[in-house]
């Protein structure tokens, strides 16, 4: 029991000084994600403020400012408290043999590093597009996206307010995913990480933007509307769940874009009574369900 206290001790302090080191600049730009996370939010925020498409939402929409709370809360306070106990689950998997080579399928370490980025970027979305698709169809962790869904006009900030929980479920994928690639992760993984970023901001944002014909590869802000749709079609429990990629839901037909206008009521049924401060959201899939209108 020792050495699993002093792995989470371990990676909770080293966690924890590479994000206070982030902050003071002290680590290189292309792996300062706290600045980086800034300045990604700053620079879409100013494309929703010069180029808005719902023109009546306010630059300072609903619950702003508690999505910007989720922002910094889910990428960097949960991600420091919650490495101790991935360090320790790893430290665990080793001692029963189960390392990243041995679950691999493919070892990308010797192709061309734009082709490392990009299987490693595919890869990593459709594991992420899978996980989400658990979440809207079961309703156990229905009850944690409900988080995310509660949002009422959508923003950039939107992006990442999701319950913790969520955290919980996508990593081990996410780290099953790497697993299977050999356990490799690209020296330049960074630039996935501030691409997926970007992309989801966007996604999330008060902008008008399709990409053309690239929307059945790139998902996008118009698509993503309707994956928060408050009316869903007849006998679905959810539309478009692309993560960065919308060639997920167009390869298995869960796309759905009927219109573009932007007006749509967003949210689920029953949401006029989900918690609207952040703690009880937080709780609320510990909760018993409640029956939905």
């Amino acid at each position: 029991m020792e050495k699993y206290l002093e792995a989470f001790g371990s990676a909770f302090m080293g966690t924890l000084n590479w994000t206070w080191k982030s902050i003071l600049f002290e680590v290189p730009w292309y792996t300062n994600y706290f600045w980086g996370l800034v300045a990604i939010s700053l620079l879409v925020w100013g494309l929703e403020i010069l180029f808005p498409w719902r023109k009546n939402q306010s630059i300072f929409r609903k619950d702003f400012w508690l999505d910007a709370f989720y922002m910094f809360f889910n990428f960097f306070l949960f991600a420091i408290i919650i490495s101790g106990v991935y360090r320790m689950l790893e430290l665990g998997f080793r001692e029963f043999g189960v390392t990243a080579r041995s679950l691999a399928i493919v070892d990308i370490a010797a192709w061309p590093a734009w082709l490392q980025l990009l299987v490693f970027f595919i890869v990593l979305d459709f594991v992420q597009w899978f996980t989400h698709i658990l979440l809207h169809k079961y309703p156990v962790l229905w009850q944690f996206h409900k988080v995310h869904h509660s949002v009422k006009e959508m923003g950039f900030a939107a992006h990442l307010r999701y319950h913790w929980m969520e955290n919980v479920l996508y990593k081990p994928l996410k780290t099953f995913g790497v697993m299977i690639l050999g356990g490799f992760e690209p020296e330049q993984a960074y630039i996935v990480h501030f691409a997926a970023i970007s992309i989801g901001h966007l996604n999330h944002a008060n902008i008008k933007l399709t990409w053309g014909p690239l929307k059945y590869i790139l998902n996008n802000p118009v698509m993503h509307l309707y994956h928060h749709a408050y009316h869903l079609p007849a006998g679905s429990y959810g539309v478009n769940f692309g993560i960065s990629l919308s060639l997920w839901d167009y390869l298995f037909r869960t796309n759905y874009v009927p219109e573009d206008s932007g007006t749509i009521p967003i949210g689920f049924p029953g949401d006029e009574a989900f918690p609207k401060d952040f703690i009880h959201q937080n709780i609320y899939g510990f909760t018993k369900p409640k029956a939905e209108g």
